[in-house]
């Protein structure tokens, strides 16, 4: 491509977006557009939050007698309903009574044992 081609390119591309950045939008287009970044923004939020709830106590134990709700869900996998059975189901001598009293599968036990103890 010779100069004189490249450089008419350039300045088309240059005036294109010149012309798109100045078009003025209604307050219906600047609202949609506003509502649909807070969204993406809330999901990336969420995102990061439970990324940090993980961060900070993936190398602690969860002792299955004491912990609160919010606690038991930082556990891998663990589902909304298996935390509400956790806590019915109380005390526990053994973290292994998860899989005993059918809380969860063993499949799912194998991925929280490490992180999970019952204190008597």
């Amino acid at each position: 491509m010779d100069f004189s081609r490249f450089a008419s390119f350039a300045l088309i591309a240059v005036f294109s977006g010149l012309v798109a950045c100045t078009q003025k939008q209604s307050p219906e287009e600047i609202r949609q557009k506003t509502a649909q970044a807070t969204a993406e923004a809330k999901e990336d939020t969420k995102a990061v939050a439970q990324g940090i709830r993980e961060g900070l106590t993936s190398n602690k134990q969860i002792d299955l007698n004491t912990a609160s709700k919010d606690q038991l869900l930082t556990l891998p996998g663990l589902t909304n309903a298996e935390a509400d059975h956790i806590l019915a189901a109380r005390p526990f001598h053994d973290p292994g009574e998860l899989v005993t009293r059918h809380i969860v599968t063993g499949s799912e036990y194998d991925r929280i044992s490490n992180r999970v103890t019952a204190t008597r």
